[in-house]
């Protein structure tokens, strides 16, 4: 039985080729966007072969990385953003990427992986150091009770992804965040507590 066509949604087209972990994932992003993607098949296979096909790929290609919020993802993104820093990502929080206690971007709804693929960062080259540990320890971003918890939301708010408090500080300022996002999103997560 065929689909009407009238009945589908209109998908999302995405001109930057996106770099995945697995086949689940271009499953689950293909519900919703039309793009060319590209899979890793995890970190386990992120070989000097893989880095130098998606390097290639890369000088005549925008490239977006959606890899899934765990340490494997974030292994896989901090391995490809040395060789390709101009790399745009998209983040997913664990929340939103969890099914089943697996975490992985196929487990995120449709409209996460809209809202993933909207929002896109590209990390800043040259870093600018605007934030400095007296903002995450102002903020309650580093020690607390709810340090952890805080960081979560403010890695789910500004669209990076969660970071321990040394990992943050370098995300904050790579991906390029204003001090006026940073306190909104602070301010955000005062009224929810």
């Amino acid at each position: 039985m065929k689909k009407d066509p009238s009945k589908q949604k209109e998908k999302l087209k995405i001109n930057e080729i996106i770099v995945v972990e697995g086949r689940d994932d271009i499953t689950a992003i293909k519900r919703v966007v039309d793009a060319h993607i590209i899979v890793l098949n995890g970190f386990s296979a992120l070989s000097k072969k893989t880095i130098n096909k998606i390097v290639e790929l890369s000088k005549n290609n925008d490239l977006i990385l959606f890899t899934d919020p765990d340490f494997a993802g974030k292994k896989i993104r901090d391995t490809l953003k040395r060789y390709i820093p101009n790399i745009k990502h998209a983040f997913v929080s664990q929340k939103d990427a969890t099914k089943n206690n697996n975490i992985g971007v196929e487990n995120a709804n449709d409209e996460t992986i809209l809202e993933a693929l909207k929002n896109v960062i590209t990390a800043n080259q040259d870093i600018e150091n605007r934030f400095d540990i007296s903002d995450l320890i102002d903020n309650g971003l580093v020690s607390g009770s709810n340090a952890k918890e805080r960081r979560i939301m403010l890695g789910n708010i500004l669209k990076i992804g969660y970071y321990n408090a040394k990992q943050l500080l370098k995300a904050l300022n790579s991906f390029n965040i204003s001090k006026e996002q940073f306190e909104e999103a602070v301010e955000e997560i005062n009224s929810l507590s």
